[in-house]
């Protein structure tokens, strides 16, 4: 036999054993995908086996033929920050602020900041500005109230509403016939940033029993 012919046996020879290399590597492959499959497959049913024991039987719902509507969500609304922010500005309202100071008591109770003129208050008296809002503290605690005051208050500016009535009563069903939350409503209204000014309602609104507020404008 001629060196050549043994040269392409060899060749022959080298070609086979490496197509059978490659067909035993490309067969664990696959074992090992299959086995791989398995493995996953007794996971998900030992899962469904547990699932299965915790809540009992479980039947599919019958397909009702219903169409799955994308409907728009509504905007994200943060409430969990406004709520922290109220519960912030209720606790920052003392009740043992002195505020007799700021109290003007010349003809009926009122209260200007600085910087705010005295035609303000008698504006206020006199229904210069319509009543946007009312908010009535009847039946409330002392701490429902000063929550209720804050949260209302705040809610009424941020809605760019510049006059209300804060009704706190007149005291006549309390204890002693003296009102309750007359003198802590003037603390926190004076000690709420919104405020600018406040004063007795006039007898048609409330006279003794309520306050004409005026909230400061929206900043631009």
């Amino acid at each position: 036999m001629s060196g050549s012919r043994l040269k392409s046996l060899a060749d022959l020879g080298a070609m086979r054993e490496q197509l059978q290399d490659q067909a035993r590597e490309a067969a664990q492959r696959q074992a090992r995908a299959l086995a791989a499959q398995l493995e996953q497959q007794r996971r998900q049913q030992a899962q469904h086996g547990v699932f299965a024991r915790a809540v009992g039987l479980v039947y599919p719902l019958r397909d009702r033929g219903l169409a799955e509507l994308d409907l728009p969500r509504p905007a994200p609304h943060p409430r969990m920050r406004e709520a922290d922010e109220a519960a912030a500005l209720a606790e920052s309202l003392s009740d043992e602020v002195n505020i007799e100071s700021l109290l003007l008591t010349d003809d009926g109770l009122s209260f200007r900041r600085p910087g705010i003129g005295h035609d303000v208050v008698t504006k206020l008296r006199r229904g210069h500005w319509a009543l946007q809002g009312q908010i009535d503290l009847h039946g409330y605690n002392r701490d429902e109230a000063r929550v209720l005051l804050s949260d209302s208050i705040r809610e009424c500016h941020r809605r760019g509403m510049r006059c209300l009535r804060v009704v706190h009563g007149k005291g006549l069903g309390s204890p002693g016939r003296q009102p309750v939350l007359k003198a802590k409503v003037q603390r926190w209204l004076a000690q709420s940033s919104e405020v600018i000014a406040f004063a007795q309602a006039s007898g048609p609104q409330g006279g003794a029993g309520a306050l004409v507020v005026l909230l400061a404008g929206l900043s631009r």
